[in-house]
This record gives structure tokens, C-alpha cells and sequence, in this order.
């Protein structure tokens, strides 16, 4: 009988070890936010995401910028080809309203018409490739002068940390549970691992 209690006891105690440590872990990703001095050395200690948040905005802006979001594929997107036609149509319509504005008013409407019937052609014959032009020429512009990286990297060095990991913990609530019991169930098949050797010799 005394085997089975100290057995227990042990089991019981390397548990709590392991989902305690868990636990700790867990939190140790986040806090604490600013760095703690280690008494008697010269060293501190911060949580991984705080401590490390400049290297991790950087490779997070680089791997976005490469692998999903490129400045080119963005342009792209924006200017598709359904917004191109609706680009040209409000062309149509502002050149069309600039035509009975500053025309005067003595020239006959037929000529109006044959004027804005002309201008309304060309833009359609020639309106997708300047549009392509100017496109190919706000790529490269936006290409030199914005960069999805560092814009990424300035967002998330400027996200309050405590805000970021109350989003984090809450999200992944369920599966940082299941790590913690997990924690529990390993801890306890060590200690009846543990318990079985050193009862047994």
C-alpha cells in the first residue's frame, strides 16, 4: 500500500512540475515587457517576443514583402481590369464635362458632339495602353519610394506589446490550454517513471 501512495505522490508531484513549467513558459513569451535585472549579475532578462520584437517586425516585413505581398502584385490588384475600364469611363466623363464648359457657347451642339465623340474614341483605342504606361511607370516609382517591409516592421515596432499579447493569449487560448495539460500528462508519466525506478532500487 505504502508503494502506491509514494507512487501517487510522485506522479503527482512531477504533474504539477510539468504543468507548472508550462505555464511559465507560456507566459516567460511575452512578460515580463521590460527587461528585469538578475541579482548578483551583470545580466537581464525579458520576455522573447519584448526582447526580441525589432528582429521579429524585420523578418515578419521581409517575409511579407517576399513571399506575399510584393508592391508589384498590390498595384496589380488595385488597377485590376475592371477598374481599369472604370478609369477610362471617368476620363470620358470629366473630358466630356471640360468640353461643354469651355467651349463656347455659339458653337453648334452637332460639333460639340462630334468633338467629344472623337476625344471619347481616342481614349478608347488608346486609353488601356496609356494606362499600362502609366501603371508600369507608378510600379517602379512605388517600388523605390515605398516599401511594404519597413512599413510592416514600423507597425508592429509601434504595437503596444501588452495590446498584442492580450490578442495572442485569446486567440490561441484553447491550444496554449491544451499545452499546459499537456505539460500536466507528460510531467506525471515522467514521475511515474521516476517513481518506479528509485521505489524499485
Amino acid at each position: 500500500m505504502l508503494f502506491w501512495i509514494k507512487l501517487l505522490i510522485l506522479t503527482t508531484i512531477g504533474a504539477m512540475i510539468g504543468w507548472v513549467t508550462n505555464i511559465l513558459a507560456i507566459k516567460l513569451i511575452f512578460r515580463p515587457l521590460e527587461p528585469v535585472k538578475i541579482p548578483l549579475t551583470n545580466s537581464y532578462f525579458q520576455g522573447v517576443i519584448p526582447k526580441r520584437q525589432s528582429e521579429i517586425a524585420k523578418s515578419v516585413g521581409e517575409m511579407i514583402e517576399k513571399e506575399l505581398l510584393s508592391m508589384e502584385e498590390l498595384i496589380d490588384k488595385i488597377l485590376s481590369q475592371a477598374n481599369k475600364e472604370e478609369i477610362i469611363n471617368t476620363i470620358k466623363v470629366k473630358i466630356n464635362g471640360i468640353i461643354e464648359k469651355k467651349m463656347p457657347p455659339f458653337i453648334p451642339t452637332p460639333f460639340k458632339g462630334m468633338v467629344q465623340e472623337y476625344i471619347e474614341d481616342v481614349i478608347e483605342k488608346e486609353g488601356n495602353a496609356a494606362l499600362e504606361d502609366i501603371m508600369n511607370e507608378l510600379v517602379e516609382k512605388a517600388i523605390d519610394n515605398v516599401k511594404i517591409n519597413e512599413i510592416i516592421e514600423e507597425k508592429i515596432n509601434d504595437f503596444p506589446l501588452p495590446k498584442l499579447e492580450e490578442i495572442v493569449m485569446t486567440i490561441a487560448k484553447k491550444e496554449l490550454k491544451h499545452i499546459e495539460i499537456l505539460g500536466g500528462i507528460l510531467g506525471g508519466m515522467i514521475g511515474i517513471v521516476q517513481g518506479l525506478i528509485i521505489l524499485a532500487f
